[in-house]
């Protein structure tokens, strides 16, 4: 039925620009800068908000909303697994995010500031940026830190449903580029972790009322948060895009291009080029393809993101890193012949002496084997691990400037810049008897900064041109590399075809997303867990309610003025107060101060409510029989307690079950809230599945059924009490036997 509804919608055009946004739905997350931007830019758009990026593309796909303001990294995340969507390719704000830390907190303030200026200067920043922020599905690289096991333990606030900012990972670790930045700023902290996973809305409340250290979650700094919390610097430069549908035809990617039907190089005559800023491919591609748009980027990763978006149609780079670029991304190949090969060599200052002493170097590791090993253990084996090198009592040092993201040149691994580049230069200058100092810099920086004499040498899988000899001394040639064009395997011709896949049923659709959701990498334990946890809830609070409810009834039903004004007031203030707000009061403002389980608030916060509605079901039932048995039962012998036992309850029991029972159901399903206090409950479980999987039904049809089991057990339990209780059934069953 849900499906047919959906179905007869309105067909709405899909927006292609963002000035389409201005009149249409447009879905924003609740709390965040986009939600702010949207109101702002689109005053007359429909504007919706939702607690969760998958609620919002739940929304687009049934056709509720026509796009979604979101964060790239958010944006990018939702493409990749689902090829109906991409996202404009405009900005539509830039943002810096950035740790939230309470405002009495200046020390610690203090301390996460300098651990972020350290790891930038570490050039751990860019290859945590390289690890996590994908553009496929490959698996993620996450170093192991380990943490000391006692002390204070340093309170993380999370919303781990961010991929690949921070989520859940298979063995339902807090993981992602905030969780790794958690660990190292705990590491260097020397404290343990620990990480509450709760609502992105909730998490400066929690701060703010001591529940929490810090918030790492991909959270923007806004002078409206500020007025809370205090930021650090930057971490990462994000931005809000608009996420919509694709038009109908359109093909993969934000904006992307695809069934180009390339079938040599000369083909590339009038496409968009990609290449890196500084390095000879520039000069190469204008002079063959003078007709072509080529375009420049700072880095080797964005020039394989600028193809991987659709940004260009071709890239030009080194024969050794497009290979691993390769290996990782089965969706690019390499296209048509090399199309050059040139010597590389390490760059100079002009006139400096050190030129004499690597060419030197060069010669003795060649002649003894060791430039041999290197070949083989980077270039051929791919082997990522720096041997030990080091030098007696150094004296002096040396300043190489090279660029990371170019393996198996340079890069950065665990912080360590990292090569058969970076290699080379420590062993020379143990060679030298001094000490090697890496500065991290942009290709297109590295010959001024050398002929400046800001550093003493570069390597950087650079080619030795003329152009560049000019300017530089080179020394001799350590390796010969060939130059490759790479492309989207579904622009080359007949491509399209070959790899086109066959309709898939519905039960084949439905085995996948079975298998995608509940099987791989064991999610089932996810939902297994979130299970426990709501019929935990449920059960605790349901005790806790039926006693507190009759305790909150006989005062009610008190002759003393004073206790029955107080449960008047009880019941009218409980019943008054959506149970949301009272779960966050209760775990924000009374147990502020207190390290309390949230398990145990929500217990209490449930309880508390369904007390209030109890309590009103004990009176209906108990005014409902008729005083005169009670009387009677005085008039017999009975005490007041002995007739209400043996007499009105029995009765009372019986005829507010049917009520008792909806009240019980209702409460198990308002426990779904309770993700806003860090409870991993079933309802999380799911939001978890869906931020990794970024399938938008099938874990809630999964959680549905759950629910559902969750609430027929009770209803058929407490059916049976029903039963017991009743007397006509009682003598039918006595009749039979």
């Amino acid at each position: 039925m849900a499906a047919a509804v959906a179905g007869c919608g309105e067909e709405r055009p899909a927006i292609e620009k963002v000035e389409d946004a201005r009149h249409a739905r447009v879905g924003v997350m609740t709390g965040s800068t986009g939600e702010v931007y949207a109101k702002q830019a689109f005053p007359e758009a429909d504007i919706k908000s939702f607690d969760d990026i998958m609620d919002a593309v739940a929304a687009v796909k049934s056709g509720q909303i026509d796009g979604i303001v979101t964060a790239l990294s958010t944006a990018i995340q939702v493409t990749k697994t689902n090829a109906e969507f991409r996202y404009l390719e405009e900005r539509l704000t830039n943002e810096n995010t950035a740790i939230a830390v309470r405002k009495d907190q200046t020390a610690l303030l203090e301390d996460v500031n300098r651990i972020i200026s350290d790891l930038r200067n570490e050039g751990v920043f860019e290859d945590m940026k390289r690890r996590w922020f994908k553009d496929d599905l490959s698996p993620y690289d996450e170093p192991d830190i380990k943490l000391p096991e006692t002390g204070e333990p340093l309170r993380i606030g999370v919303a781990a449903t961010r991929e690949p900012f921070s989520f859940i990972d298979k063995d339902g670790r807090v993981t992602g580029h905030d969780g790794e930045l958690a660990r190292l700023i705990a590491h260097r902290l020397n404290r343990p972790i620990e990480f509450h996973d709760m609502k992105f809305m909730a998490l400066i409340p929690s701060l703010a009322s001591g529940k929490i250290d810090m918030i790492v979650t991909g959270m923007t700094a806004t002078d409206e948060r500020r007025k809370s919390v205090n930021f650090t610097q930057s971490y990462f430069a994000n931005a809000q895009v608009l996420l919509t549908r694709k038009p109908d035809g359109a093909a993969s990617g934000p904006v992307a291009g695809g069934g180009l039907e390339l079938r040599s190089l000369d083909d590339l005559a009038d496409k968009r080029l990609g290449v890196m800023m500084g390095t000879v491919y520039d000069g190469y591609a204008l002079e063959k393809w003078p007709k072509a748009d080529i375009q420049h980027y700072q880095s080797f990763p964005d020039v394989v993101l600028a193809l991987n978006t659709g940004k260009v149609d071709a890239i030009l780079y080194d024969a050794e890193p497009l290979r691993e670029i390769l290996r990782e991304r089965p969706d690019l190949t390499r296209f048509g012949p090399p199309l050059f090969t040139l010597p590389m060599g390490v760059g100079f200052r002009k006139g400096n002496p050190l030129r004499g002493d690597f060419d030197a170097f060069l010669t003795e590791i060649r002649s003894n084997g060791v430039y041999d090993d290197m070949t083989v253990r980077w270039i051929d084996h791919r082997e990522w691990a720096m041997p030990e090198i080091g030098a007696a009592s150094p004296k002096g040092k040396i300043v190489l400037g090279t660029t990371g993201g170019s393996m198996p040149f340079s890069g950065v691994q665990d912080g360590e810049m990292i090569g058969f580049d970076v290699e080379l230069a420590r062993r020379f200058a143990a060679y030298a008897g001094k000490e090697l100092e890496i500065a991290d810099m942009e290709f297109g920086a590295l010959i001024a900064a050398v002929a400046a004499g800001k550093v003493d040498m570069i390597a950087a899988s650079i080619y030795i041109t003329d152009e560049r000899k000019q300017q530089i001394d080179f020394s001799n040639p350590y390796f010969a590399m060939e130059s490759w064009a790479a492309v989207r395997k579904a622009d080359v011709a007949g491509a399209a075809a070959a790899g086109a896949e066959p309709e898939r049923s519905f039960f084949q659709r439905t085995a996948d997303s079975f298998h995608s959701n509940i099987i791989h990498e064991k999610r089932y334990l996810l939902l297994w867990d979130g299970l426990k946890v709501t019929v935990l809830i449920s059960i605790l609070a349901t005790l806790f309610g039926t006693v507190l409810g009759g305790v909150i009834c006989f005062m009610r039903m008190s002759r003393s003025a004073l206790l029955s004004v107080q449960a008047k007031i009880y019941i009218s203030l409980l019943r008054g107060i959506p149970v949301l707000v009272l779960l966050m009061l209760i775990f924000y403002v009374v147990f502020a101060s207190v390290n309390i389980n949230p398990i145990i608030v929500a217990v209490i916060a449930f309880g508390m409510n369904f007390a209030a509605y109890g309590a009103e079901i004990y009176r209906s039932g108990i005014e409902s029989v008729d005083r005169g048995q009670s009387e009677a039962g005085v008039a017999m012998g009975f005490t007041k307690v002995q007739a209400f036992t043996y007499i009105v309850l029995p009765q009372t029991v019986r005829r507010i079950l049917p009520v008792y029972k909806g009240e019980v159901i209702s409460m198990v399903k308002m426990t779904s809230i309770v993700g806003y206090i860090a409870v991993q409950d079933l309802t999380k479980a799911s939001d978890i599945i869906r931020s990794r999987t970024f399938d938008a039904f099938f874990p809630l049809i999964m959680v549905a059924i759950l629910y559902f089991l969750i609430s027929w057990t009770l209803i058929q339990s407490l059916g049976y009490l029903e039963r017991k209780t009743d007397p006509k059934y009682t003598r039918r069953k006595a009749g039979a036997a």
